[in-house]
């Protein structure tokens, strides 16, 4: 599974050709939550609330490229790297 940021502890990756709706995966130590890309709801897991509030500040600043990058690991590409927050 592509990793396409890491920042504060946390991973965030994308796995090629997986079922839809369009997410991302946030690792943070042994928790992970899958959080839709469209409206950054959390799909599945759980993280901490500080850092799941930082995924989602991220993630909302990003939407665009998580899109262009799922849309690249849907078709098995590198989805590439997506900055860290500033």
């Amino acid at each position: 599974m592509p990793e396409v940021c890491r920042f504060d502890g946390i991973t965030i990756r994308l796995y090629f050709r997986e079922h839809g709706p369009p997410h991302f995966h946030a690792v943070y130590g042994e928790l992970e939550a899958q959080i839709s890309i469209n409206d950054l709801s959390v799909l599945h897991g759980n993280l901490p609330a500080r850092r799941l509030r930082d995924v989602i500040d991220w993630a909302r600043t990003r939407q665009t490229e998580l899109q262009m990058a799922w849309d690249r690991a849907q078709a098995r590409e590198s989805p590439g790297r997506i900055d860290p927050p500033v």
